[in-house]
């Protein structure tokens, strides 16, 4: 995790009005707003990398309810047209989401439904799709 960590800060853009990291005040704020605990993997990605900007993918932020990646948003939306609740979403692409269950595992919600690609952790879909995007 510390190594792809590392590895996006040297990737991460740079930008005229940089990202935010959220404070952990700001990580139960946003598990209050969509009334689900955040997996732990998600929560170290908000806590320390969520500030990167890179490649074509946006991954959802924590520190700034007005930006378009704020995760209780983009869940909320995710779920308005269809993702099941026991989702969090953490990147949209259009109307598909990737999603992260209770466990850990992400998913792709694409076109009204799971695809059979999954990841078994959050940072393994860093690594094999943000990272390269």
């Amino acid at each position: 995790m510390h190594d792809l960590i590392e590895q996006l800060r040297e990737l991460s853009e740079t930008v005229p009005v940089p990202l935010e990291l959220p404070s952990f005040d700001q990580l139960v704020e946003v598990e209050e707003q969509i009334l689900i605990p955040l997996p732990a993997e998600l929560k170290e990605y908000l806590l320390y990398a969520s500030d990167v900007i890179h490649g074509t993918l946006e991954p959802v932020t924590a520190a700034d309810p007005y930006a378009h990646t704020y995760l209780p948003e983009v869940t909320s939306y995710a779920w308005s047209i269809g993702m099941p609740r026991e989702y969090i979403a953490i990147c949209q692409q259009g109307d598909d989401f990737y999603c992260i269950d209770q466990e850990g595992q992400v998913m792709l919600w694409q076109d009204g439904e799971l695809a059979e690609e999954s990841w078994e952790s959050f940072w393994q879909w860093v690594e094999e799709v943000w990272i390269p995007a």
